[in-house]
């Protein structure tokens, strides 16, 4: 029987006992945030339309509908006895095409990533960023009128300055070198679409989840109420939020290309000094395609968030591609999110295909082989 079916099968029953006692106390605390939600909401809606925040999506007029395409990554690491098998990939699956239009691609475009690491703590923080970096390179080659990326804008810069700081003091792993060998490309990928320059091309970060609360902050609401979570309450289908400037770090963003390799130095500082000034001119807002889906994140550069026709674009495109209740997401975001997820059920059926590998060219035992490559742990993320 699979595990999702017997959670509980491998704990103690005392245990369970308590557990479940204490999520019901959770449950009651949830319980009282509902209440106050309830409460409050039509005064936070109220305040939301006297200052004028909120649009309706007609407002903005119907131009035709976009071509799309949605990008999602992830990396997973087996660690083994003797070394760690780590692969990273990327996905972009193109959206439901509209009739008057032609499809750009006959399949989903990948990008992967796939190589045996020496163990090390830094594997990880590295293998990250060429998955990240992967992901900006199908996004910014993509064809398509509105290209999402499953994730905060600010991200990048995130790991890709981690990855900066480990990857010089790790020239023992393969995905180091690959990140220091095209670092290059993808801070200009991330460029790319950080401006969103053509007016032909929108990218947009639609991430599932995120800390800030610019629109909280404006309205002087509570810090345990989410923006997302109270606006998919306070909007009503077709509405969007006004774009707000993008809530800054109590520190200023910033990439240490100290250590790049000298030869790409010069090209990556003039890069990183690009990324920096762009993403203190990210955009956000919140629209609420249809009644049974949450409030979607949005967050996109100064150049769209100042443009209504472009805005309109956007929302047209991600209207059109929430078609289902059976989908929370964008439809090209949800298919690419199933595909790369399916990495790190798929990494043990890599362990096996090079095991067998080995197996069939070592000259020694064979059981040292199956030591070598048997798994402790895998880990994995996107």
């Amino acid at each position: 029987m699979a595990t999702e079916e017997t959670p509980f099968v491998d704990l103690p029953a005392a245990l369970v006992e308590q557990m479940l006692a204490q999520t019901s106390a959770v449950g009651d605390d949830l319980v009282e945030t509902f209440r106050e939600i309830k409460t409050d909401r039509t005064n936070y809606r109220k305040d939301l339309l006297n200052r004028g925040l909120v649009r309706h999506e007609s407002s903005l007029g119907y131009p035709p509908l976009p071509t799309t395409s949605g990008v999602d990554g992830s990396y997973a690491i087996d660690r083994l006895l003797s070394a760690d098998l780590a692969a990273a990939a990327a996905v972009a699956v193109e959206g439901l095409t509209p009739p008057s239009e032609k499809r750009h691609w006959s399949q989903p475009h990948h990008s992967t990533f796939v190589a045996s690491e020496v163990h090390h703590a830094e594997t990880a923080t590295v293998l990250r960023a060429v998955m990240l970096g992967r992901e900006l390179l199908l996004a910014a080659r993509a064809p398509h009128d509105v290209v999402m990326v499953d994730m905060t804008l600010t991200l990048p810069i995130i790991y890709f300055n981690q990855a900066l700081n480990a990857a010089p003091d790790t020239p023992m792993l393969r995905c180091s070198k690959e990140f220091l060998a095209n670092c290059p490309e993808y801070l200009e990928a991330y460029r790319v679409i950080l401006r969103s320059e053509r007016t032909d091309k929108d990218y947009i970060g639609l991430p599932k989840y995120s800390t800030r609360r610019e629109l909280g902050r404006k309205m002087g609401w509570p810090e345990q109420h989410d923006d997302r979570g109270l606006l998919t309450l306070l909007l009503q289908p077709g509405e969007f939020t006004n774009p707000l400037p993008l809530e800054q770090p109590p520190q200023p963003w910033h990439l240490n290309t100290g250590r790049v390799p000298e030869a790409a130095r010069v090209r990556v500082d003039a890069i990183a000094r690009d990324v920096v000034s762009d993403l203190s001119a990210i955009g956000i807002f919140y629209y609420k395609p249809h009644d049974w889906l949450p409030a979607l994140r949005v967050e996109v550069a100064q150049a769209i968030a100042a443009s209504d026709h472009r805005l309109a674009i956007v929302i047209q495109g991600l209207k059109h591609q929430s078609a289902t209740a059976a989908m929370l997401e964008p439809y090209p975001l949800y298919l690419a999110d199933r595909m790369v997820k399916a990495l790190a059920r798929a990494v043990p059926t890599f362990r096996q295909v090079t095991t067998q590998r080995i197996s069939e060219k070592y000259e020694g035992d064979i059981g040292e082989v199956f030591f070598a490559m048997h798994g402790y742990r895998s880990e994995s993320g996107g």
